[in-house]
């Protein structure tokens, strides 16, 4: 599982509060001079409406309304920034046929009440279902047969600003799921969206389509290969000249107008092909094929020309058990793998097309680093000479002009304050740019974690990890540990950078040694073996490796209790946490489990099915799917310690009914557990984050040192608030 709160959003200028209570604050500085002053008279450049999908070249403007895609043209919409209604905006519809789960737009109607559902399609003109081979329509920003408000659609640009095109996607058979939401005013709301279940029949179905912004017409793209596929464009890197002049809308990645490149992902994601397709036709070429026997996955592809003009392009792939680039020609074939070795390339950075030299970040390469650190590289396309151009023990992410020509490197550690240091392109220092100061924080009583090393539960591969002790650490005393866990396997919850307000810091201050750990098959950047090592066991993979660092480090280190062990985590580690409580009821004394996807056959389809697994099945011409998990309510009769389980009751991420079936289990096994719910809150905890933090310190502090506070006012937090007044 994976997901978050919203923030709150910016201010306005000089420092003007937000809905939220956050503030933006305006400062200049002056190079001359090197003085900060407040600018306190700033208007900030206004921003696009969120409806707007605005061209690379300003002049055409789409969005949707009701279900159907419509346009305008920089005029009308110069009117319909500052006048939303102006009945003299004028707009052409572009299509004719969508309706509701099968829309032009990004978003969807849901969480609305039958009742008001009703009324909104009658005020939509019914649900649509003619063909779209029709003459655009022209209609009036006032005419509310076309639905009552503007919204957003997805779009991807030519490069030469004459198509378009867009992926629209087919839910209708797509099962509802639901949440109330208890704190609407006046009554409390039914929440209906669409959410595909892992093994089930009717998943979405992706369909691309080109449009001619000149002759108004669509064409659907001939991307048919595999039953419930995913199809994506291609899209190009957005340059820093084209952010600063605000240019940020999605290009198609070569310039030629005349063919796109998308991907084209199978369900069982064992095939990804990567498909040229023609824009006056439709019709497709696959390029590049990837197969594996688990999943597989790809990086953006990147295209250049070589000194003869001829197309090629850069494609990433895990072909030979890591992640490497691949040199492929205009029709796809194989010309040389640029880069090899046992380490992992993470994402390009640049291409300096003139000199054949890709800029790339890579992690693994440097012996005796932590192989995790992210370094920037250098190679060279046509003879694979490797260049480091960002060295230092730390994690590094850089950024370059777009002329490939200079770095900036920013890079820290757990135990490093971060630094920016410029590099020109061959690895060369400029200048250092600047150091954090922490002397405050340091006076202040901060200490910094610590890194460790120990073996997985096999003995043989190495698990990196990060140690927060109490600020007054006492060698003579006995702690209590606590595991921080996320399972990934799409990451690894383990801190490699500078990151002292993190939650796990406030944690150990209440005199607990608190640690993050990978465990083999949490994360991507490690080998394909590693990366895949829990395919077919989402469960119970990691739960080895959790507890036999804990021995380790218990047998390392005199002042860690081994019979003291607690684990916590959220969504994935919520999942993962209740899991160990059940595997190793033993060991593992105390849980709190947040928002966990105990059991995946009601978490997202294409999450569970790409890590644990699903199996495609053809009989008698007809392809079919088979899935199967393990989930922890299985295991509920084994529950020893102490275990807080807790959701959010509006969760469209990991939905509530994960945890109502984890409470329902150990209801059944006569166990007794704590289960809390937060009304109002998604999978993200929001403005209640900092109440949960305290319920989780208080559960710990309650069952692993014997003592918590009981009354009923949570001081830390009422002192926070105080303070913020």
């Amino acid at each position: 599982g994976g997901g978050g709160g919203r923030g709150g959003r910016a201010g306005g200028a000089g420092g003007a509060a937000a809905a939220g209570g956050n503030k933006t604050w305006w400062l200049e500085y002056n190079i001359a001079t090197g003085t900060v002053v407040l600018n306190d008279k700033h208007e900030p450049e206004p921003t696009d409406p969120g409806w707007a999908q605005v061209s690379p070249d300003k002049q055409t403007i789409l969005f949707a309304r009701g279900d159907n895609l419509f346009m305008m043209d920089a005029a009308g919409y110069a009117i319909a920034q500052k006048t939303p209604d102006d009945p003299t905006v004028v707009e052409v519809q572009l299509t004719t046929d969508g309706e509701k789960h099968y829309a032009y737009a990004t978003t969807q109607d849901d969480g609305q009440d039958d009742e008001q559902e009703e009324q909104d399609v009658e005020q939509r003109g019914g649900r649509g279902g003619q063909t779209t081979e029709t003459a655009a329509k022209v209609v009036h920003a006032n005419d509310k047969t076309f639905g009552p408000r503007r919204r957003s659609t997805g779009v991807e640009w030519s490069q030469d600003n004459k198509k378009f095109s867009l992926r629209r996607s087919d839910s209708r058979k797509v099962g509802d799921l639901w949440v109330i939401n208890s704190l609407s005013n006046p009554r409390p709301t039914l929440e209906t969206y669409k959410y595909g279940l892992p093994g089930e029949k009717n998943q979405p179905q992706s369909e691309l389509y080109v449009f001619d912004i000149a002759t108004k017409k669509q064409l659907k793209l001939q991307a048919e290969a595999f039953k419930d596929q995913q199809l994506s464009i291609l899209t190009a890197p957005t340059t820093n000249l084209q952010r600063e002049k605000r240019e940020t809308a999605s290009r198609w990645s070569t310039a030629d107008g005349d063919k796109v490149y998308y991907t084209r992902t199978s369900r069982d994601l064992k095939r990804i092909d990567i498909v040229e397709a023609d824009t006056t036709t439709g019709e497709p070429r696959v390029a590049v094929e990837e197969r594996s026997n688990t999943y597989v996955e790809v990086q953006p592809l990147r295209f250049l020309k070589d000194a003869k003009g001829t197309l090629q392009s850069i494609h990433w792939s895990e072909r030979d058990g890591w992640g490497h680039y691949y040199l492929h020609d205009a029709a796809g074939k194989l010309i040389r793998q640029i880069t090899s070795g046992e380490f992992v390339n993470t994402g390009i950075v640049a291409v300096d097309e003139a000199n054949r030299l890709l800029y790339f970040h890579a992690v693994g390469r440097e012996v005796g680093e932590d192989p995790y650190y992210q370094h920037l590289y250098r190679v060279n396309l046509d003879t694979s000479e490797m260049t480091l151009v960002t060295p230092g023990d730390g994690s590094h992410r850089a950024s370059m002009n777009d002329k490939a020509t200079f770095a900036v490197d920013n890079w820290s550690r757990v135990d490093m304050a971060p630094e920016s240091v410029l590099y020109d392109s061959t690895g060369s220092k400029v200048m250092d740019l600047e150091k954090t100061d922490v002397s405050a924080l340091l006076a202040a009583g901060f200490k910094y974690p610590e890194q460790f090393i120990v073996k997985a539960d096999d003995g043989i591969t190495d698990l990196y990890g990060v140690m927060y002790k109490p600020f007054d650490f006492d060698p003579a005393k006995r702690y209590p540990i606590i595991e921080y866990v996320y399972p990934g396997p799409q990451t690894e919850s383990v801190t490699k950078t500078f990151s002292p307000t993190q939650g796990n810091v406030m944690l150990a201050q209440f005199g607990f040694i608190v640690i993050e750990v990978g465990n083999r098959g949490g994360n991507p950047q490690r080998s394909k073996w590693y990366h895949n090592y829990g395919y077919g066991n989402l469960r119970d993979y990691g739960l080895a490796d959790k507890k036999t660092a804990v021995e380790q480090l218990a047998k390392r280190h005199p002042w860690i209790d081994p019979n003291l062990v607690g684990i916590y985590g959220h969504s994935g580690g919520g999942f993962m946490s209740t899991a160990a409580m059940l595997v190793y009821p033993d060991f593992f004394k105390v849980a709190v489990s947040t928002s966990g996807n105990h059991d995946n056959s009601v978490y997202n389809r294409a999450w569970s099915e790409k890590h644990d697994g699903v199996m495609e099945v053809e009989k008698d011409g007809e392809i079919t799917f088979e899935y199967d998990i393990d989930k922890n309510q299985t295991l509920a009769k084994n529950l020893k310690g102490k275990l807080l389980l807790m959701t959010g009751d509006i969760d469209n991420n990991v939905h509530p009914a994960n945890t109502f079936r984890m409470v329902d289990a150990l209801i059944k096994a006569n166990k007794r557990f704590d289960f809390q719910i937060i009304p109002g809150k998604r999978h993200g905890y929001g403005d209640a984050g900092p109440w949960s933090n305290a319920m989780r310190a208080d559960y710990f502090c309650r069952h692993l040192l014997g003592w918590a506070p009981t009354d009923a006012d949570i001081m830390e937090l009422q002192r926070e608030v105080a303070i913020k007044r």
